[in-house]
């Protein structure tokens, strides 16, 4: 388990946290008034990163250089201080998320797709290279590092030679880890200190890869690493070929409405699809109509009328509430354009 690794080095665990996921947040409404966030206003952004150049749309580098290639986008670490990373240029407020991708080789590199709000809220895939057969999963709430037993680490046929895809299914209630379709792990609101640490808070995807063995790095960090890394041996390459993201609920903006840093307190404007808008409605039943929506539609496992394997979507007094069991069998395969139908049936 990765806890034991962190546990060998439990002085150094905050650095680990907050490099290994390139954390950051430019606003943070549990401690100040920001401007609401932009949000998806689709049910669908998929992105070919084998296209080129016009495949970034929707995409900000945030540091380093990404390019298009044959095998898609490719970061590349080749020397101190390295670590190209990308964001979307929205946010999702719960929904589902693939990203096919191989992963770097070399001691210490580090390949990561992660969640992440302005809160820090978050929910990770992390594959350490050191490691050939194994990527780790973890997940955060409102950045509190007060204990590091989160992660699970999960076995993976060579990661860093084939392509696999790595899924998030993120509700009100339940997060879903997926490799290649099939279900890894599986978070429940509840067993996250009754909620307070479940990730709940509009997220953006970003994607990188960073040198956890650095040199300079603290000891610790360069253990939970698998050691050192010798740049002399590079270039190390991470290819992410796609990128595909299901929006729950669709909105232009995403507004905090106090400190709270609960799901309830988000309020979704102007809220759209792929062709059929979703209203919400005061009363006990639902509409369809290419009129928008202010209120959040908010997705959730516990409510309504589903049934294991399903996904269905059914009336709320604060609109669609879009319902999917949390104990899905780990053989059911999914991808994005099965969530998309199955929320959308």
């Amino acid at each position: 388990m990765l806890f034991n690794r962190y546990s060998a080095a439990i002085t150094a665990a905050a650095t680990i946290q907050s490099v290994a996921a390139q954390t950051y947040t430019d606003c943070n409404p549990l401690d100040t008034t920001c401007d609401p966030d932009t949000g998806l206003a689709t049910y669908r952004f998929s992105t070919d990163f084998t296209t080129g150049d016009s495949s970034f749309d929707g995409w900000n580098t945030t540091s380093g250089t990404v390019t298009s290639t044959d095998l898609g986008a490719l970061f590349t670490i080749t020397e101190q201080g390295d670590a190209p990373t990308i964001e979307t240029e929205f946010y999702i407020f719960f929904g589902y998320v693939e990203v096919k991708m191989r992963a770097a080789n070399g001691t210490g590199i580090v390949s990561t797709a992660i969640l992440e709000s302005d809160v820090l809220d978050e929910i990770d895939w992390e594959q350490v290279s050191t490691y050939t057969d194994e990527i780790q999963t973890n997940y955060f709430g409102k950045g509190n590092t007060t204990s590091y037993d989160r992660a699970t680490t999960v076995t993976v046929d060579t990661p860093e030679d084939t392509f696999h895809t790595y899924g998030i299914e993120w509700t009100a209630s339940a997060t879903n880890w997926y490799i290649d379709g099939a279900v890894v792990r599986t978070l429940n609101y509840a067993d996250a200190v009754d909620g307070t640490n479940y990730p709940q808070t509009p997220m953006r995807v970003r994607i990188g890869i960073w040198a956890g063995g650095d040199p300079d790095n603290s000891e610790g960090t360069i253990e939970w690493a698998g050691g050192e890394t010798d740049y002399t041996a590079g270039p190390f390459n991470m290819y992410v070929e796609s990128v595909s993201i299901i929006n729950y609920n669709p909105a232009d903006t995403y507004t905090y409405t106090d400190q709270t840093g609960d799901y309830t307190s988000i309020t979704a404007a102007n809220g759209t699809s792929d062709g059929t808008t979703v209203s919400s409605s005061s009363s006990s039943s639902a509409s369809t109509s290419t009129s928008s929506s202010s209120t959040a539609l908010i997705a959730t496992t516990s409510e309504g009328s589903s049934t294991t394997g399903a996904a269905t979507a059914t009336p709320s007094a604060s609109g669609i509430v879009f319902s999917s069991s949390a104990s899905i069998d780990g053989s059911r395969h999914l991808n994005a354009d099965a969530m998309l139908s199955q929320a959308l049936s």
